[in-house]
C-alpha cells in the first residue's frame, strides 16, 4: 500500500510534494537503520506506520510557528512533522551521536530549510520560549514538563505521545493544565493547550 493511502486512512491531507518527501524520507531511514540500528521499524511499511502515527495530531493540533521535538530518535515525529509542515521552525533535540548524524543528513538530503538539529539533551537547549513542544516516548509528563520549563511560557502548548500510563502521569500534574487525551489504537496522545 502507498503512503498516501495510509494518510488518507486517518483524514491526513498533505500535498504531494510533502508527501513525496515523506517517502524519501521512509526510504532513508529504511538504509541507514540496516548498518545503524535506528529504530526498531525494520521495514518501510512498519516505518509508514510511525509516519502516520506522528502526523495523526495535524487533525487535532493548532499549527505552531516554532517546534521543539525532545528526543526525535530516528525522526519520530520530530523530523516527520517538520516535513509536512514547512512553514513551521522545527529544533530537534537529541543526545545520541548516530540518531543526530541521521537526522543532519536527512535534513540536508530532504531540502529542509526549516529544520535545526541540537545534539544535546533537552534541558542544555537554549531558545526562546516554542509555541509548541512534543515528545514521544521519551520520559514522563512531569519531568518533561520539568526539563522544558526554561523554553516554554504560558502561550507554549504541548503535543506527547502516549501510552498506557498516560492517566497516571496526568493525575501528577492534573489540576496545573488544560488537556485532551486523543486515543487511537494502543496511542494516546496528550495535548496540553494554552487558554489564549
Amino acid at each position: 500500500m502507498e503512503l498516501l493511502q495510509y494518510l488518507n486512512a486517518e483524514g491526513i491531507v498533505l500535498d504531494d510534494g510533502i508527501i513525496g518527501k515523506l517517502e524519501g524520507f521512509a526510504v532513508l531511514l529504511h538504509e541507514w537503520n540496516q548498518v545503524h540500528n535506528l529504530t526498531g521499524a525494520r521495514s518501510v511499511v512498519a516505518i509508514y506506520d510511525n509516519i502516520v502515527d506522528s502526523l495523526y495530531p495535524l487533525t487535532f493540533i493548532r499549527i505552531p510557528k516554532t517546534l521543539l521535538d525532545v528526543g526525535t530518535g530516528a525522526g519520530f515525529p520530530g523530523l516527520v512533522l517538520a516535513i509536512a509542515l514547512p512553514e513551521t521552525e522545527v529544533v530537534l533535540a537529541e543526545p545520541l551521536k548516530k540518531r543526530v548524524s541521521f537526522l543532519k543528513y536527512a535534513a540536508i538530503d530532504l531540502g529542509l530549510k526549516n529544520v535545526t538539529v541540537e545534539a544535546k539533551r533537552v534541558e542544555n537547549v537554549v531558545y526562546e520560549a516554542f509555541d509548541m513542544i512534543s515528545s514521544r516516548a521519551v520520559t514522563n509528563t512531569k519531568l518533561l514538563l520539568d526539563l522544558t520549563s526554561r523554553i516554554s511560557d504560558e502561550h507554549t502548548e504541548y503535543l506527547f505521545y502516549k501510552g498506557s500510563r498516560v492517566f497516571d502521569e496526568i493525575a501528577q500534574v492534573e489540576g496545573q493544565m488544560s488537556y485532551d487525551i486523543i486515543q487511537k489504537n494502543q496511542r494516546n496522545y496528550l495535548y496540553i493547550k494554552n487558554e489564549t
